[in-house]
């Protein structure tokens, strides 16, 4: 008589599963120092709550989540931003990387400048952020008077037919300042000239146009600075041939998303980017563009 065999089922250890593995990616969506609570009551004069979202909030992070996704895995994951601009600026196959890491500098250099605007005075004078009289003079010895400044980059940004940035920079060497303009995603800075994208080939008419003019050979000659700009700089491995070492001290964006969700494309002359450009030179943060500007470094410190 055969027993019963008694099973005694087996016992196994439960199958460890491996922790995911959390990656910090260093590129993350700095602070813009703008302040009170522009997510919920917009830039005073300039961007209601939505708008600064559309403008900064969402388009800040959908640039660094393609960054971090394109660097991914590559010596560029842990670079800063502003290096990777430099890094990938010669290099065609990279060129995706540097849009997003361009992109993202400047949109934030934009915001990082941008203050409430002062309320009118009760005259009904119309306020203006003040401008710190040691800046004042210093632009004023390049430009003739803020008015005049502002003029210039005014009729430049709204003269652009396609998106960009018009910059206000400083010329170390010669402690100058001047305008430049950058298309699409191209950079102001001298190391990364072979991408500045300094035409706007929406309105490239030929040579033949500034000949009858004379006005666009002049004003081309005043705020060229990058590659192929007759400025006698000196070359350096690291700058593009003719380019000119300069620092951004301020930027004005005039992309489109940026102003279109409040201002509307300006149809009947109501709104649109000139409206925008308008209020936008109201809401200047002068006391940053003052440290951007670093005018108590001499010289020969530069």
């Amino acid at each position: 008589m055969f027993k019963p065999r008694l099973r005694i089922p087996r016992v196994s250890l439960p199958r460890q599963r491996q922790a995911p593995v959390f990656r910090r990616y260093l590129h993350e969506v700095p602070h813009h120092h703008i302040q009170g609570s522009p997510e919920t009551e917009g830039v005073g004069g300039l961007l209601s709550a939505d708008g600064f979202n559309l403008a900064y909030t969402q388009y800040m992070q959908f640039a660094t989540e393609k960054l971090n996704a394109l660097t991914a895995g590559t010596e560029l994951e842990q670079v800063p931003t502003r290096q990777i601009i430099s890094k990938t600026a010669r290099e065609p196959s990279q060129a995706p990387i540097f849009n997003y890491a361009s992109m993202a500098f400047n949109t934030h250099f934009f915001f990082e400048n941008l203050k409430h605007r002062e309320e009118a005075q009760p005259d009904g004078t119309e306020a203006v952020n003040p401008v710190p009289e040691k800046l004042k003079i210093a632009l004023e010895s390049s430009f003739s008077s803020m008015d005049t400044l502002r003029l210039e980059m005014s009729g430049i940004a709204n003269a652009m037919f396609g998106p960009g940035f018009v910059w206000l920079v400083k010329i170390r060497k010669l402690n100058e300042f001047r305008i430049l303009t950058t298309y699409l995603a191209g950079s102001p800075f001298p190391d990364a000239h072979w991408r500045r994208q300094p035409v706007d080939t929406n309105t490239i008419d030929g040579p033949s146009s500034a000949e009858r003019t004379g006005f666009a050979s002049e004003f081309f000659g005043r705020t060229q600075l990058g590659a192929g700009a007759d400025n006698g700089s000196v070359w350096s491995k690291n700058n593009a041939p003719g380019g000119i070492d300069v620092t951004p001290i301020l930027c004005l964006n005039t992309w489109e998303h940026v102003w279109l969700r409040d201002y509307g494309v300006g149809a009947g002359g109501f709104g649109g980017k000139r409206q925008y450009v308008d209020n936008w030179w109201h809401c200047i943060n002068w006391e940053n563009v003052m440290e951007h500007a670093q005018l108590n470094i001499s010289l020969k410190n530069q």
